[in-house]
């Protein structure tokens, strides 16, 4: 774990001083308080999911960029990937099995909901797709305002340049693939 916040926290001073910008602009274009991006660059904080994301969005990266340095090779192990892990039992955690590829543009993460979760997610960048694919139980997935609910093995694509989330009403964690194409560039 600290391997993966030393490596958030160089991947968001890396960022910053690409694009020259201050904690208060990148404050500004995350929606995460200059404070807690001070934490994470001190490695004083681990952020969470939701704040990581908001980070990736701010900066149009990919969400992967900030779980791992680029591959070295053509196969991810699952023992090896690094997740960002829940902060406690009841927060939702995500591991990148393919991280973010530049020539195809898209990566792939295991996200797990705990039981009774929902999660609602800002919007991500224009272009950014999504495909949500439960390995077990049962998800509820919000697009355009509205909730569907998928079975293990069920499959859906949205926008995720808007507004969307995710709900486990079951009394069991739900583990689902996400795969997220950028038609943009992230870094």
């Amino acid at each position: 774990m600290q391997d993966l916040a030393r490596h958030i926290s160089v991947t968001l001073q890396l960022l910053r001083k690409q694009r020259g910008w201050s904690l208060d602009k990148t404050a500004a274009a995350t929606g995460v308080s200059k404070a807690m991006l001070g934490q994470i660059e001190r490695g004083e904080s681990s952020p969470t999911v939701a704040t990581l994301w908001k980070i990736a969005t701010g900066f149009e990266t990919s969400f992967s960029a900030f779980l791992e340095p680029s591959p070295t090779s053509n196969i991810w192990r699952q023992e090896v990937n690094p997740s960002l892990q829940a902060v406690n039992n009841s927060d939702i955690t995500a591991t990148a099995i393919i991280p973010y590829d530049q020539d195809m543009k898209f990566e792939l993460l295991m996200v797990s909901i705990p039981a009774g979760l929902e999660y609602l997610s800002a919007a991500h960048a224009m272009g950014v797709m999504e495909h949500v694919i439960p390995l077990n139980g049962t998800l509820d997935v919000m697009t355009d305002g509205a909730w569907q609910s998928l079975k293990a093995g069920d499959a859906i694509r949205f926008d995720a340049s808007h507004t969307h989330g995710y709900r486990n009403n079951s009394a069991h964690t739900v583990n689902f693939h996400n795969l997220i194409c950028y038609t943009g560039s992230p870094e």
